[in-house]
């Protein structure tokens, strides 16, 4: 089982010293596999509260942490694909992975917040087909037998190209599950108890392996308190759970403000990770 955090990017308690100082102290204790942030581009006021409203960019928010860490993976859950154009984020994904030295794990999601798409002047009800086409595009961006690209009826040069970073689809099944045997690593979990996931992963196990693909990874977070680290028992036996029905990966989902109490996380994270 790999053990990961969520790091904040939203709320006002999301700022530069504080970003940098928690990446820091991640990327310093080896149990601790990778840092995942959220994706919310233009929140209402009405849908504000907790965050102000106030939300880093994810890819902005990683490319930052890759410049001032050295080991650990980092990754977005998940980047909201319908948001962005494909090229775009295409050369945004490559030049994270360059830089960063191949940490970056990419979590890709539909979406679901109206006013977003509203905001956007994007037509939420195609917000699965702009998708698969954003992951097919990606693909070949990556898989391609060269540099030379075409988009729009215009050939470049798409570089630079690094190792494609493993995509992780998030989403309900059916249609994550499609979209993950046809375009990705594995899934990345909205959420469920063990007994709930037990069935739906091995279900996508089967239909890996019916196309020929590795066995996929299975991404879950799981929302936690400070409160609960103090007596962390029933968080390691959620953890244990979580591995029996094939969760590959966890990322603890802890709210904090300071960067003390982040430094309690890491060593509570990584206690777990021993112990699990």
């Amino acid at each position: 089982m790999k053990i990961g955090l969520h790091i904040r990017n939203s709320g006002p308690f999301a700022s530069r010293e504080t970003v940098r100082d928690c990446a820091r102290i991640a990327d310093a204790n080896p149990a601790i596999e990778d840092l995942w942030v959220y994706d919310h581009i233009a929140i209402p006021p009405e849908e504000s509260e907790g965050s102000e409203g106030y939300y880093l960019d994810p890819l902005a928010t990683l490319s930052f942490i890759a410049g001032v860490t050295e080991r650990i993976h980092m990754g977005t859950r998940v980047l909201i694909l319908p948001y962005r154009a494909p090229l775009p984020t295409a050369k945004w994904i490559a030049s994270i992975q360059q830089l960063s030295g191949g940490r970056l794990l990419l979590g890709c999601g539909v979406g679901w917040m109206e006013a977003e798409f509203k905001a956007l002047g994007v037509d939420r009800s195609r917000r699965g087909r702009i998708t698969d086409k954003t992951l097919a595009y990606l693909n070949r961006c990556f898989d391609a037998e060269d540099d030379e690209m075409e988009s729009n009826g215009q050939k470049f040069l798409f570089r630079p190209r690094p190792m494609k970073p493993p995509l992780y689809v998030g989403g309900a099944p059916p249609h994550a599950f499609r979209r993950a045997v046809a375009y990705g690593d594995g899934w990345a979990v909205p959420s469920g108890a063990p007994d709930e996931l037990r069935d739906p992963i091995a279900e996508l196990r089967r239909l890996f392996e019916d196309a020929g693909k590795p066995a996929p990874e299975i991404l879950v977070q799981v929302k936690t308190s400070l409160d609960e680290l103090e007596n962390p028992q029933a968080l390691k036996k959620r953890v244990r759970a979580l591995s029996d029905v094939g969760v590959t990966r966890i990322s603890l989902g802890i709210s904090y403000e300071t960067v003390d109490q982040f430094r309690k996380i890491v060593d509570a994270a990584a206690a777990i990770n021993e112990s699990s």
